[in-house]
């Protein structure tokens, strides 16, 4: 592994945070296979600029303010690019609870309210829909959707 290879990888990780996986196909980009992808991505570890704990907190709080994920969907595309449970319940941690219940009311409301004029049956599914596609828990969804339905305004 040449110190240009390591340079290019720890520009790489300085950009934005990123997994393991992620920096592993790098190396595969970079002609690094084997042992010598191992010990470039444990320098970058040594180095700090690798920290998958780090990645996932990162990448939850982002989905979560920027896209308004919910934690069933943070939480699969965490354990796609096969980060630990331990880093993504820690990853999972940064999404403040009342933050994430306004979040999906809000979403909520808005999904409910653009669907006017459906029947009131299929205007609560496609809300529902849209919602588990998001990520958000079913149960919550279902509280969410009874508010809308209790809320007169």
């Amino acid at each position: 592994m040449s110190s240009a290879d390591l340079q290019k990888l720890r520009h790489y990780c300085a950009y934005q945070e990123r997994c393991h996986s992620e920096v592993q196909q790098k190396c595969r980009e970079l002609g690094l296979y084997g042992p010598a992808a191992d010990e470039a991505i444990a320098a970058l570890i040594a180095d700090n600029f690798l920290n998958e704990e780090r990645f996932a907190k990162a990448f939850a709080g982002g989905k979560f303010r920027s896209k308004h994920w919910g934690r069933r969907k943070i939480t699969m595309e965490l354990q796609q690019r096969q980060l630990s449970s331990y880093c993504i319940k820690k990853g999972l941690q940064e999404i403040d609870e009342t933050d994430y219940r306004n979040t999906l009311q809000r979403e909520a409301a808005k999904k409910f309210a653009s669907l006017e004029g459906e029947h009131p049956i299929k205007q609560r599914q496609k809300t529902m829909q849209y919602l588990l596609q998001k990520g958000f828990e079913p149960a919550l969804i279902q509280d969410a959707l009874e508010q809308i339905a209790n809320d007169p305004s």
